[in-house]
């Protein structure tokens, strides 16, 4: 099952109105946000990333997403209305977990690894309203078999320090690269931002928005989507 939703509050029944903050600088997730026709402003949320012994993947993105809420909640004065949206990705080959490589050679390794194998990539959503502490998580989860590029195709893509900023080394989106053969699940999981989970936590607490958020989702990557139906549909 490749969608689950996790609450670490009691929600409250309804939100007519709300302003998000995104606790995330990166330029690809603010993009994505501004998909879904809201309003939001920008914060940074700087948090220990480093694994647990034992901890699982998708039990590590959760962690992390709650913890940069949790983080961007404690250094602002936030507002009522206002919800934190942070988010965590995690690239997981097997039992291992590839976070952001420290140099060159970590992400050529770590690309190395991925070549022509499959992997998964997990994005944890969490919705944060500090004036309550009501809070929301939602995982996504999206599988990636990448195509067998050549030695020299990773020293290139190394080279334009790309894969420095990313979880596993790679952009799916990149031009030049193109690193990912096939994929099962969101594809803005793997971006970075799951804008129609975001949507579901949004809609548990009784707010929805006004656009038609897969559609806005897929012409703006230029994807047919199979799966937001399901995604979707799936509510508590």
């Amino acid at each position: 099952r490749f969608y689950e939703l996790r609450h670490c509050a009691t929600i409250r029944p309804t939100m007519p109105e709300l302003t998000l903050l995104l606790a995330s600088q990166s330029p690809r997730r603010r993009e994505h946000l501004t998909l879904l026709g809201l309003p939001f402003t920008v914060t940074s949320a700087d948090v220990d990333e480093s694994t647990r012994d034992g901890e699982l993947p998708a039990d590590l993105a959760r962690r992390l997403s709650r913890a940069k809420a949790g983080a961007a909640a404690a250094e602002l004065a936030v507002a009522p209305g206002v919800v934190i949206v942070a988010c965590d990705t995690v690239v997981a080959l097997g039992s291992a977990v590839l976070g952001k490589p420290v140099d060159g050679a970590e992400a050529a390794s770590m690309l190395e690894r991925l070549r022509g194998r499959t992997h998964e990539v997990l994005s944890a959503v969490t919705l944060l309203e500090p004036a309550t502490g009501d809070c929301v998580t939602d995982v996504a989860t999206t599988q990636v078999v990448m195509r067998d590029y050549s030695d020299a195709e990773i020293a290139e893509y190394v080279a334009s320090c790309d894969p420095l900023d990313k979880a596993g080394a790679y952009a799916i989106q990149h031009a030049g690269f193109h690193p990912v053969r096939a994929f099962q699940g969101c594809y803005l999981n793997v971006v970075g931002l799951p804008l129609c989970h975001v949507t579901r936590c949004l809609r548990d607490w009784d707010f929805a928005p006004t656009v038609d958020v897969p559609a806005c989702c897929q012409a703006h990557t230029h994807r047919v989507c199979d799966v937001f139906d399901s995604i979707l549909a799936d509510m508590r």
